[in-house]
């Protein structure tokens, strides 16, 4: 099929062109033979989850934040290769402009940046500007667009917009994005200013993200509507090409990206990627010219595709298949003879069962309420999830922070990786959950029911991890019940605040671990915090944390932190992930930084090693 689409387009384009001269053309003198066209470089790989949409300021799951972000540029980005991680300028012209206390940032675009042609534009070529910042950020602020992002620009306190957010919802006025506020404005044509109430040391962070406060114009929005994201139209190395929602995603080359070199930096010691810089440096970037990304939700298939050289890209091997592509850690010897690459890598990412604080059953601060919510933890198996669940491809979690960010304690010590079925059913006995019926579970205090209702999707290993929570609620006479739907589903019922349990990852996108604590901020309800948790010493200690620099002082708030939401548990943090990818021989540099979601177009494919792939398949 891909043969045949890039042969047909050129066909059809040189007989139109040729036909009118063709009587000319008989008698003129034959030059030399037309080169065949180039094969394009398509990097093919697939999501375990389906994607929702492709707006910055309605995303909030991680697989539509990987795609948006070859539409959308922000400001700053992270570098690719580099060791501690580092930030440098995207559509910045230098790194912005910081005060001293942290609360005013001034940023200034780089002059003759456009973006991908779109029929909003009208025809006319559009070029970037500070004002396509301001207006994206503004959007956050707009009730329409329901962002689930608006919680990390509230907790800056940029000055001005929440109130004017909060003024126009009690007019019932829609959000006006011409009104001035004071700390976010334009300068110039190329220069905004970012004005907060607070200092936030770690801000800029926000902006090397361009699923987040990446630039869409104006036009786009409003020739769009409530379909913008749809329809992503931005300034970065790729468009959006054919989308089959929840099937398929085709991501194109932009032919209008400027001229972004190839110029990384890779760590001291590490000699392959010291070589693929060597090999990379000054080509243009995106590498390939298309990304193709399918949704395939079950391990299995998504496995065979990868061993069936459908997929270029094998990211976050299935656990099931772990044993097989590499026994104790290290590649399997028919693997490497075929030339497959392997990187393994720790995420930054908690796994986690959320419950809902305001739910009558598991929700509340009262002390039965936490003693059932610690009862039920305590029952988890988390040494069983990892050995046969994950099969070893993760690290119990003591606390919200994950490693790999600031913030992170290795020497912390909680009961949240602890597994004790006595001490859990001696705490629901403590305190009043008990059989009283004969029936073999434990009814609430009053005497109503105890029924745990968790929400969970329907691939394989999901299955797996219900499986497991049965065995372990079984195991004190708690009764549980599972609640089977899509992952969007889930979502939006559980920014609504009506699923009672849920199982989630959560990643970080900068390397600081304040957007885990963010998991626990009263003020993040529905937004990061879907557990709905809101305790006040947390929320105060979260604040101070926020605004200090990085220090012994931060650490110990953040540790202080992490020990509150271990021992009121809206969160059973169950496990730190480590990821293992495996990519095809054909493709060339291959290396997944955490920080930087669009990997692809770091990458390339080799012609030669495909051609060579498609004859040995003949």
């Amino acid at each position: 099929m891909h043969k045949l689409g890039r042969g047909l387009l050129p066909l059809v384009l040189g007989t139109a062109l040729v036909l009118p001269i063709a009587a000319a053309a008989a008698d003129a003198p034959k030059g030399p033979p037309d080169q065949p066209a180039q094969p394009l470089k398509v990097l093919r790989y697939a999501f375990p989850i389906a994607e929702t949409n492709f707006d910055p300021a309605q995303i909030s799951d991680l697989y539509s934040r990987t795609v948006a972000v070859g539409f959308f540029e922000a400001p700053l980005e992270f570098e690719f290769l580099a060791r501690p991680v580092r930030m440098r300028p995207a559509t910045a012209a230098a790194m912005p402009e910081v005060s001293a206390d942290f609360t005013t940032f001034t940023f200034s675009i780089r002059p003759g940046i456009h973006f991908a042609d779109d029929p909003a534009f009208k025809g006319r070529p559009r070029e970037l500007t500070a004002e396509d910042y301001v207006y994206s950020l503004k959007r956050h602020y707009d009730p329409r667009w329901k962002s689930g992002n608006l919680y990390i620009l509230e907790n800056a306190r940029i000055l001005g917009l929440s109130e004017l957010r909060k003024r126009l919802i009690e007019e019932k006025k829609p959000f006006d994005y011409d009104t001035p506020v004071e700390g976010l404005r334009t300068l110039d044509r190329y220069r905004f200013q970012i004005r907060l109430a607070e200092p936030s040391p770690r801000f800029l962070y926000n902006f090397t993200d361009g699923s987040f406060t990446g630039a869409l114009a104006r036009e786009v929005v409003e020739f769009y509507g409530d379909r913008v994201g749809e329809h992503p139209v931005g300034t970065g190395p790729f468009v959006l090409k054919d989308w089959k929602r929840s099937s398929r995603i085709v991501l194109a080359k932009n032919p209008g990206y400027r001229e972004v070199p190839y110029d990384e930096t890779a760590p001291a010691g590490d000699a392959r990627l010291q070589a693929v810089a060597r090999q990379f440096k000054g080509r243009k970037l995106p590498l390939v010219d298309e990304v193709h990304i399918s949704v395939i939700e079950e391990p299995q298939p998504r496995w065979l595709s990868f061993l069936n050289q459908e997929q270029d890209v094998q990211e976050n091997v299935p656990a099931d298949f772990a044993t097989v592509a590499f026994p104790n850690n290290k590649l399997a010897p028919n693997l490497a003879k075929q030339g497959i690459q392997m990187v393994r890598y720790p995420r930054a990412d908690v796994a986690v069962s959320y419950f809902a604080m305001e739910h009558p059953v598991v929700g509340g601060y009262e002390p039965h309420k936490v003693a059932l919510r610690r009862a039920i933890s305590l029952a988890v198996d988390i040494d069983r999830e990892i050995r046969l669940v994950r099969r070893g491809q993760a690290i119990p979690a003591q606390g919200p922070i994950s490693p790999e960010v600031w913030g992170y304690d290795p020497a912390l010590k909680t009961e949240m990786s602890d597994f004790s079925r006595a001490r859990a059913k001696a705490l629901l006995d403590m305190h009043g959950y008990r059989d009283r019926d004969g029936d073999g579970w434990r009814e609430q205090p009053d005497g109503q029911p105890l029924l745990l209702e968790y929400a969970t999707s329907p691939d394989q290993q999901s299955r797996q991890l219900t499986e497991l929570w049965k065995k372990n609620m079984d195991a004190i006479g708690v009764r549980m019940e599972f609640k089977t739907a899509k992952w969007p589903e889930h979502l939006k019922a559980s920014r609504a605040g009506k699923l009672m349990m849920w199982g989630v990852g959560w990643s970080a996108s900068a390397p600081d671990g304040d957007t885990f604590l963010a998991l626990g901020y009263g003020p993040n309800k529905g937004q990061a915090n879907h557990s709905r948790f809101d305790l006040p010493a947390f929320n105060q200690i979260y604040e101070r944390q926020r605004g200090l620099a990085d220090g012994p002082e931060r650490q110990a708030l953040m540790t202080q932190a992490s020990k509150l939401m271990v021992a009121y548990m809206p969160y059973k943090v169950h496990v730190h992930r480590i990821f293992t990818d495996l990519a095809q021989p054909w493709v060339l540099g291959y290396h997944r930084n955490i920080f930087v979601r669009e990997f692809w177009k770091y990458v390339d494919i080799d012609p030669e090693a495909l051609q060579r792939r498609g004859a040995a398949s003949h």
